[in-house]
């Protein structure tokens, strides 16, 4: 079966991307994306989270929000804001923030090979957050958030990408967070054929942060199967980004309480597993195997022994795993983090420096700041069909909402 394929975008009209482009729509809430999008007509948000323009506190999965996101995306189209192209392509896409680039490519990625696990997922999905997209996409007739993947090493495809983002693009727009998406579109017969061939050349791609859109367009495609469809639900959008480009930030862990340890006692629990070492500054973690520890106002450094840090299980050997197995679950008592309302997670994005308000506000009693997961071990849990645990991942740059959106037909 063919992994991707090109699709005709529907894209900002050229010179409007800057009032199109909004953050992913499961970053903001309801209040902060009514916020972003006011006095911004052409805000994606509108589309995206369409609850805004009701009245504060409307259900955001109602009938009446799914029917407004359609309404506004059709108000869009209808004034030329957001066109269609008219001829199938592929986008190569590329993130330029300070000295981090990251070049990619938007694809039609194959349902059949998400099916099949081609498309390589490493996170449980939740119902109600699939039921949403679904709403959403069905309403839309569209898929509006791309998914971030990471395709595995590709040299060639590599150096195709770098090559074709050497001219001007015809998107380019700085988003949030100084974030630059530029975007050239890839028409060439030939380019478009070498594209899809090297993709099917790879055994699987791999989901970055997309799991729930990825989920739902697979059931929608399951939804419209019948004589006479014309298939374009059986792709989903996706933007993949070669694997040793992506970058994860941590994604650390705040606990409400010690489980009726002091801190020095907790320390001393610590020592039987850990290398304990007080630091005089806020502990970022170096290697794997590796913690920073903040309560009662004091970083110290925790190094798991080496013969602990290292299972040959690909979720095991996560450092999340490793501290919730030698310190969260038998220390602390904290077992499910999907529904214990003892610990709490804090993306690498807002710094070392939330951890320690979180604390010392009184309403943490400790934090622990954690070595980011490696896209290797990522990718290495995706092949053994296994789940990594709740909030190991944190993608930084984001795509952005707006710029590229795939039309079911």
């Amino acid at each position: 079966m063919s992994l991707v394929r090109p699709f005709a975008a529907l894209r900002p009209a050229p010179a409007r991307a800057a009032e199109v482009a909004a953050p992913p729509y499961d970053v903001l809430s309801s209040d902060e994306a009514r916020a972003r999008a006011a006095g911004r007509p052409w805000s994606f948000l509108h589309v995206s989270k369409p609850e805004i323009d009701l009245a504060p506190g409307a259900d955001p999965y109602s009938p009446a929000v799914y029917a407004k996101g359609a309404e506004n995306l059709a108000r869009m189209r209808d004034a030329g804001v957001l066109v269609r192209d008219p001829a199938p392509a592929y986008y190569v896409y590329r993130f330029t923030v300070g000295d981090l680039v990251q070049t990619g490519v938007a694809v039609a990625a194959s349902i059949a090979a998400y099916d099949a696990n081609r498309v390589r997922k490493h996170e449980l999905t939740r119902p109600d957050k699939e039921d949403d997209r679904v709403r959403h996409m069905e309403a839309l007739n569209a898929q509006t958030g791309p998914v971030l993947a990471a395709y595995p090493a590709a040299p060639a495809l590599d150096a195709l990408l770098t090559g074709i983002a050497r001219g001007e693009p015809e998107t380019d727009v700085v988003a949030d967070g100084g974030v630059r998406h530029s975007i050239w579109p890839v028409r060439d017969a030939a380019a478009i054929a070498r594209i899809g061939a090297l993709f099917d050349a790879m055994p699987a791609i791999y989901i970055a942060d997309g799991h729930h859109r990825s989920a739902a367009a697979s059931r929608v495609a399951a939804n419209r199967r019948r004589p006479g469809a014309d298939g374009s639900h059986e792709w989903f959008l996706v933007v993949a980004f070669p694997h040793h480009e992506l970058r994860i930030l941590d994604y650390n862990r705040v606990v409400r309480d010690l489980g009726g340890f002091t801190s020095d006692e907790l320390l001393a629990k610590l020592r039987a597993k850990f290398e304990v070492t007080a630091s005089d500054a806020p502990v970022r973690p170096a290697r794997h195997g590796e913690f920073g520890l903040y309560a009662g106002g004091r970083w110290h450094r925790l190094a798991l022994r080496p013969d602990l840090a290292a299972p040959s299980d690909p979720v095991a050997r996560l450092d999340v795993s490793l501290l919730t197995n030698h310190v969260l679950s038998p220390l602390l008592g904290i077992g499910d983090l999907r529904t214990d309302k003892r610990v709490d997670f804090v993306g690498g994005g807002r710094g070392l420096a939330e951890l320690e308000k979180r604390v010392d506000s009184g309403e943490m009693a400790a934090a622990f700041s954690l070595f980011p997961t490696r896209l290797d071990d990522l990718m290495a849990v995706a092949d053994a069909g296994a789940v990594m645990p709740p909030k190991s991942t944190w993608f930084e740059p984001k795509l952005a909402d707006g710029l590229l959106a795939y039309v079911l037909d």
